[in-house]
């Protein structure tokens, strides 16, 4: 099919071009409580074909650039009336000229490839190990084992390959008594992490029969908020954001090398972040490599596709979402002393990039007075990161998620609650 394109590209007088091909080879499974409801497998190949046309506009050169979907089984008039649009398009978009990125020829092998039918048999079993109550439950679940394959290719000279394998989900737990409440989680895995999943049903189970005896949140004023979780990835995510050149060009973000980003008045723990990539290179074929972030809150490297990177003449990076971050000294359990509210879970928890602000309307989290501790629904938090963030407290505790390594909780004082 690759060849079918490049053909048609060469016929349209298309000269620069990227062509993105992924092929997923998927075993997935739907349960109703432990029972399978249904199985299926999936193998889907797509192409995302991008067009670059170069013109001249009010005396300034510019390189537009358009994005179409191809399917395999279009005929060759599809195909071309597809890439003829594209290139149509490319005409409004008035982006100020760039760099392609540099040539990149590369096949990366990847031995950490599990038999599909062993992932699935496993994390089914590791899913259902401590669903064993009656009163609190798995009310369904789904799993997918997938296997994908990338290949990008470009007129520039990129030729690049490589396939990874994820394990990815979610499951829904219901408790009945004395409240009828649900808690829905996910989960996502490069490897069966069959400990992983089974500890995260294990406590899901246990927050849900909190959630069903709290009582509704009648507290209001400033407190030591601690958050934990995928809440800390979320929040922490401010940063990889605000450090993208995407953000950083159109002046969106104020972030620049060699500036302190985190506060000018840090009393806790001074954030360390890597960014990571789970892919080895990114959708324009650049080589993603580890790189510091932050380092004691400074801001070392931008991020970002290539264009962008071009504005702000850097070297080309590739965008990252995927963050490391180094572990604080205080173990959750010190944090959870004195006056304090833990987060567990929100029903919408909100990290806004361009202004800071966090937020969200809380289903579960545990209130101490200092003496007492207490499960409380239906409350909301507030605060701004750009204020608060010097105060941060990192645990010791650490975790992997999705894009995340790096501290199970935080807490943060002075955060708003209502």
């Amino acid at each position: 099919m690759i060849e079918q394109i490049i053909q048609s590209l060469n016929k349209n007088s298309i000269e620069h071009y990227l062509i993105n091909e992924t092929t997923e080879h998927s075993t997935e499974l739907f349960f109703i409580k432990k029972n399978l409801d249904m199985r299926r497998s999936k193998d889907v190949t797509k192409y995302e074909v991008t067009i670059y046309c170069d013109f001249v506009k009010n005396d300034v050169k510019m390189r537009g650039f358009a994005t179409c979907s191809i399917y395999p089984g279009m005929s060759d008039e599809e195909l071309s009336k597809k890439l003829s649009d594209a290139k149509y398009s490319c005409q409004f978009a008035c982006n100020p000229y760039f760099e392609f990125p540099e040539p990149n020829k590369e096949v990366c092998e990847n031995d950490n490839i599990y038999s599909q039918e062993d992932a699935i048999a496993n994390m089914t079993t590791a899913l259902f190990a401590n669903d064993t109550a009656s009163d609190c439950f798995i009310n369904s679940a789904e799993i997918f084992v997938k296997n994908n394959q990338y290949h990008t290719i470009s007129s520039w000279g990129t030729d690049v390959s490589y396939e990874r394998q994820n394990i990815e989900g979610e499951f829904v737990v219901q408790c009945t008594s004395p409240e009828d409440v649900e808690t829905y989680q996910d989960f996502y895995y490069t490897t069966p992490d069959t400990d992983a999943l089974s500890e995260k049903v294990r406590r899901t189970i246990d927050l849900t029969r909190q959630r069903a005896i709290a009582t509704r949140c009648n507290i209001n004023g400033s407190i030591k908020l601690i958050i934990s979780g995928q809440y800390v990835a979320d929040l922490l995510d401010f940063y990889t954001t605000r450090a993208s050149a995407s953000m950083i060009y159109p002046k969106y973000s104020d972030f620049e090398e060699g500036k302190q980003v985190q506060s000018s008045n840090i009393t806790a723990d001074a954030l360390n972040i890597t960014l990571t990539s789970e892919l080895p290179f990114s959708s324009e074929g650049i080589k993603m490599t580890d790189r510091t972030l932050l380092e004691n809150g400074v801001l070392k490297n931008i991020h970002g596709p290539a264009r962008f990177c071009h504005y702000l003449n850097i070297t080309p990076t590739g965008p990252y979402k995927g963050i490391r971050v180094n572990s604080g000294s205080t173990p959750l359990s010190d944090m959870e002393t004195g006056k304090y509210l833990h987060v567990v879970n929100f029903s919408d928890f909100q990290m806004d990039a361009m202004s800071g602000r966090f937020g969200g309307e809380f289903r579960l989290a545990f209130y101490s007075d200092g003496e007492k501790v207490i499960p409380l629904t239906g409350g909301s938090i507030s605060g701004s990161i750009m204020e608060l963030a010097g105060n941060m407290k990192l645990s010791s505790e650490m975790q992997t998620l999705k894009d995340y390594t790096g501290p199970f909780a935080i807490s943060i004082d002075n955060v708003i609650v209502g």
